[in-house]
This record gives structure tokens, C-alpha cells and sequence, in this order.
């Protein structure tokens, strides 16, 4: 799992579903999504279908219709605002995509058709592809513009939830951090397996970058010992990766478990390395 373009025409319902659930840090897979939300290659998915999935994972899905742009685009805001991502039909009902974040007038979508998912598009350039026309069935001239909008919302506690920003999603869509954007959702899983979500009440925790700050040359030092051929700069990003996602979830580390936390990310590289380079028989 991870960021990854659909590989079809007709699958992007289940896709920006998919994405919404990774904004709010919930794992899923587009194949169960699919059968759950009835996806067929020749008609899609409708919004009952994706209303349906959505329940599936212990989220609803709202259904919001506006006629005016302008306040089509402060209520999506004001959602996004408060870490709620939210389902878009665009291109007059083709094609879903996901917002999950406003920023100095610019939107950051999820979109599956896009090679890199994660795309940044003007409000005017979002107006446009988002309006749908409905023509009056007694008065074909008549058209009204309709603006729906889906917000993805969690019947739970939400543990912790992706905080993108366009300098993020400009970080992603480089050519050479693709890997990081396929394997997002192991990234995500790993770390939650060391780290732990911040909260106002957070103490005695520090950040990732912090703790490979003080530790991350010994953990590669070590590594390479151990393995005895890994190329340490390909070793490094792994953990620079583990960084971005880290900060972009807010996940850190307590005090109290740093010696673990050492522990469990030295076992995640050495996994990494013999899968990347092989290993012989030790014993």
C-alpha cells in the first residue's frame, strides 16, 4: 500500500477513499474498499458506495451541496481546517479525488490519476474542475452549477492525522523520493510500532529528527558493521524518510523508550539491508 496511481480507469472511488483514511492515519487497502463499496468497470463508484465503505472503517461520509463557489470553498476550508479530509466528483462527475489541505489560496489534493497522487492546484484551477452543470430536464437552457463535497469523518478518536502542507507535497512529488510516496503506509505502520502520536499533554518526549540527531550514525556505524556492505547513503534516506512521515503525523518518542526505539529502528535498517543487498549464512 501507499501513495500510488491507480492502475485503471474506473477504480478512483476506492483510491480517494483510501487516501482520506491515510490523512486520518487509518490504514486500508483499495482492494476491500472496492468490494465493500460495490466499485464495477463499467459504472465506478457512486457516493452510496463510498458511504458504505466509509462505515465500514467507523467513519461517515457527509453529502454537502452548494451553488456558489465561494462558500463551497469556505466550507470545505473550514473542514479542512479542522484535519477533515473530504471527497471531491470532478470533471462534471468523472473522476474522485481527495482535499486534504488549504493553504495561501492554494489547495493540496490526493489524486490518483496524477503520477506523483499528491497535486497542488490553484482555487480557480480547483473551481473549475470541481463545478458540475445540471441542466433542467423542462428547460434545456436553464443550467445551475452544483459544487458536492464528501467530508470523511471519524465516529472515533482519531490517534493522528497526516499534516500536509505544500512544501510537503512539493517534497513528494520529486522523482527521487517516489519510493517514500509507494511504501507511505509502511512507513506509517513501522513507526507506529516505536513512536507515539503528540498531544497537548505530551512530556518527556523528543522528536524523531532529535533522536537520529543523537543516535543515527552509531544505528548506521552498527549497521554497516554487522552487514558489511551496505551503502550508508541509501541507509540514511531510509531514515530521513521515517523523519518526514514522522513530522507529518506528529509522531515522536518518549524518553522513556529511547533505548527501544534504538533497538526498533536498528531491526527495521537490518530488515531493510538484507532485503536491499542479501546476506549470507551467519552461523
Amino acid at each position: 500500500m501507499g501513495l500510488y496511481p491507480q492502475p485503471n480507469q474506473w477504480q478512483c472511488g476506492p483510491f480517494a477513499l483510501k487516501h482520506a483514511l491515510v490523512a486520518l492515519g487509518i490504514s486500508a487497502e483499495e482492494k476491500v474498499i472496492a468490494k465493500k463499496a460495490g466499485t464495477h468497470w463499467w459504472s465506478g463508484t457512486d457516493e452510496i458506495g463510498l458511504g458504505r465503505a466509509a462505515r465500514y472503517f467507523d467513519c461517515k461520509m457527509l453529502m454537502i451541496r452548494r451553488h456558489d463557489p465561494e462558500r463551497a470553498r469556505r466550507e470545505l476550508a473550514g473542514y479542512l481546517r479542522r484535519g477533515i479530509p473530504a471527497l471531491l466528483c470532478v470533471y462534471e462527475w468523472e473522476h474522485w479525488v481527495t482535499v486534504v489541505k488549504a493553504e495561501a489560496g492554494k489547495f493540496i489534493l490526493l489524486d490518483s490519476k496524477d503520477k506523483a497522487v499528491l497535486t497542488i492546484q490553484s482555487w480557480s484551477e480547483l473551481k473549475n474542475n470541481w463545478v458540475y452543470h445540471e441542466r433542467d430536464e423542462h428547460d434545456r437552457r436553464h443550467v445551475e452549477t452544483l459544487y458536492d463535497f464528501h467530508p470523511i469523518v471519524p465516529r472515533f478518536r482519531v490517534q493522528t492525522k497526516a499534516k500536509f502542507s505544500i512544501a510537503r507535497a512539493k517534497y513528494l512529488r520529486r522523482r527521487e523520493n517516489r519510493r517514500l510516496s509507494l511504501a507511505w503506509d509502511d512507513y506509517v505502520a513501522d513507526l507506529l510500532t516505536v513512536c507515539t502520536p503528540r498531544t497537548p499533554l505530551s512530556e518527556q518526549v523528543i522528536s524523531l529528527g532529535e533522536f537520529l540527531r543523537r543516535h543515527e550514525q552509531m544505528i548506521l556505524e552498527q549497521l554497516d558493521h554487522w552487514h558489511g556492505s551496505i551503502d550508508r547513503k541509501a541507509a540514511g534516506k531510509i531514515l530521513k524518510n521515517m523523519h518526514f512521515v514522522a513530522d507529518t503525523y506528529g509522531l515522536v518518542i518518549r524518553k522513556e523508550d529511547e533505548k527501544r526505539a534504538i533497538a526498533g529502528l536498528t531491526t527495521i535498517l537490518t530488515l531493510w539491508a538484507a532485503a536491499e543487498y542479501g546476506v549470507h549464512t551467519v552461523y
